[in-house]
């Protein structure tokens, strides 16, 4: 379904004409639609009859698209058509995923180099988890490992780094850090495991696409795109290595 733009297709069809049925008025429901990217290729909201809302007689849907938000008023939202007035306003601007929280700390390693400037045309990680010229960091859910759902991912990712620093600790290493040789393999893998996947023709926070966020209007491969199993299999596979590729010192 990722893979193949035929069975994508399927799927946006079928999605599509039950959207058709629970919803009344079929020009909201045409707008309630997806016409610029296919199913799954951006996140997926799961919801229980979210689309009967739009039947209520108290609920309009204004697509900003077409009649773009203009200004708040003391009484409400004005976009290009009307003033709309309302009780209470919900923000709900995005969120700058995967980098953002890196981002916004002032993250410096060897040299005096950011994190940020490092990450600037894409990220680049050793296993998701470490990287060079950075030693003694290591991150959780970052870029670059595998995502699904969290508490069962950030698990094994604690586990794993939790193992890192008690191998430091208990000989005494004061450093840790991985081959500039092993960040580059890694990075380049993650991006060929992307290739052909069609969430990587989207413009979406998974790949790094936020516009609210001054120089992230560019797509890169942000995010491991194989399966956890195989994920955790190679992190496995380095710790049991003495982890292999990285430097302790």
């Amino acid at each position: 379904m990722m893979t193949d733009r035929a069975a994508n297709a399927a799927i946006g069809d079928f999605v599509a004409n039950k959207i058709r049925q629970r919803v009344k008025d079929q020009k909201t429901a045409e707008k309630l639609i997806p016409k610029n990217h296919g199913f799954g290729t951006r996140r997926v909201p799961m919801e229980t009859k979210y689309y009967e809302v739009y039947n209520q007689p108290n609920v309009e849907l204004v697509d900003i698209n077409d009649t773009p938000i203009e200004r708040i008023t003391p009484y409400g939202v004005k976009t290009s058509d009307r003033e709309r007035e309302f009780d209470i306003v919900i923000y709900a601007t995005d969120f700058d995923a995967i980098t953002g929280s890196f981002d916004r700390i002032d993250i410096r390693g060897t040299g005096g180099q950011r994190l940020k400037d490092r990450w600037k045309h894409g990220p680049e990680t050793y296993l998701g988890m470490t990287v060079d010229g950075f030693p003694n960091m290591a991150m959780l859910v970052g870029p670059h490992m595998a995502l699904g759902n969290i508490p069962r991912t950030i698990e094994f990712n604690v586990e794993w780094v939790a193992n890192l620093m008690r191998h430091a600790r208990d000989p005494g290493i004061e450093r840790f850090e991985p081959s500039a040789a092993e960040v580059q393999a890694w990075t380049e893998h993650v991006k060929k495991l992307g290739e052909g996947n069609l969430l990587f023709e989207v413009n979406s926070w998974m790949t790094g696409v936020n516009s609210n966020v001054e120089g992230k209007q560019v797509r890169i491969v942000n995010r491991y795109s194989g399966s956890a199993p195989d994920w955790r299999a190679k992190c496995t596979s380095v710790a049991e290595k003495g982890y292999e590729g990285m430097a302790m010192v």
